[in-house]
């Protein structure tokens, strides 16, 4: 039976297709290496401080992306400590203690704060800080602290679903052998299904790893700024790689300029590659580890 022209077509150009969207991934990647790896070195990093004063705090980096790199993983480990316990615990009630009715409408609330763009959780946070500063609060301005709240609510619905998928994803029979050795809900989710579903939370804690560490559009308008140096606590301004990239591309002067534009995009592409490689090593460390003690 011969087959129609249309599937004919499709069977022929779906290769091509699947093959697309990698070639593109690589040539952005080439182009994006081609530009940034001359600029590699200390220059970029430190300008004409001095590498070791410059990481000690003793003298401030005005030309480098020392400052904009710490501001960025401070923000990173901010969001996560503030979203992490919140979203796994909440991923956790929905997959064994809500009710169906609750899990329904919580699961809805969910799905509608991961649709939220970026922006307009940055928005939110603005018009928090105004509504502060015109009630009980005429201090209170953009921040650290702020962006990281703001962008641990923007990571929240994938820690949360991450959570729920993997344990609603472990086994029944493992289940089924916990309850039949007399393990209550609770010790039968602390030690086996926790354990169990960890690769998948910890798939959900990189992603939100990779969202908090490249968004500008939320730092922008709750506490970044270009040249604040290195984080002096919560409640300062910060710089970030996002917006340095963004403010430098934007602003520059000359081909220099943006030569180191480019070369924060390629820190930050390694900075988030860096992240992504070390929460994927813990993860496989710790599955080796509980699949040891299992057997």
């Amino acid at each position: 039976m011969t087959r129609p022209l249309c599937f004919r077509l499709i069977t022929a150009i779906a290769p091509l297709t699947a093959a697309l969207l990698p070639a593109c991934l690589l040539g952005l990647l080439a182009f994006l290496v081609f530009k940034g790896l001359p600029t590699l070195g200390m220059e970029l990093f430190f300008g004409d401080t001095p590498p070791v004063a410059a990481l000690l705090g003793r003298q401030p980096v005005w030309d480098g992306l020392w400052p904009a790199c710490a501001g960025s993983l401070c923000l990173v480990g901010l969001t996560l400590g503030l979203s992490l316990f919140p979203g796994v615990g909440c991923g956790i009630f929905l997959a064994e203690y809500a009710p169906p009715r609750l899990k329904s409408l919580a699961g809805a609330a969910v799905d509608m704060l991961a649709g939220t763009p970026s922006i307009v959780m940055g928005l939110f946070g603005f018009t928090l800080i105004l509504f502060l500063r015109h009630t009980f609060m005429p201090g209170a301005t953009t921040c650290l602290l702020l962006a990281a709240g703001c962008l641990a609510l923007l990571v929240l619905p994938v820690l949360i679903v991450g959570t729920r998928e993997a344990l609603e994803a472990v086994p029944q029979n493992l289940i089924l052998t916990a309850a039949s050795l007399g393990l209550t809900k609770n010790q039968r989710i602390r030690h086996v299904q926790l354990p169990a579903a960890a690769p998948g939370i910890w798939s959900g804690v990189i992603l939100a790893l990779g969202r908090a560490a490249e968004d500008t559009a939320v730092i922008m308008l709750t506490g970044v700024v270009a040249n604040a140096g290195l984080p002096a606590g919560i409640g300062a301004k910060f710089e970030a790689l996002p917006f340095s990239i963004f403010y430098t591309a934007a602003q520059y002067q000359s081909p220099e300029e943006l030569q180191r534009a480019f070369g924060a995009a390629l820190v930050l592409l390694l900075l988030a590659g860096g992240l992504i490689l070390a929460a994927r090593f813990f993860e496989n460390r710790y599955r080796r580890r509980w699949q040891g003690s299992a057997a």
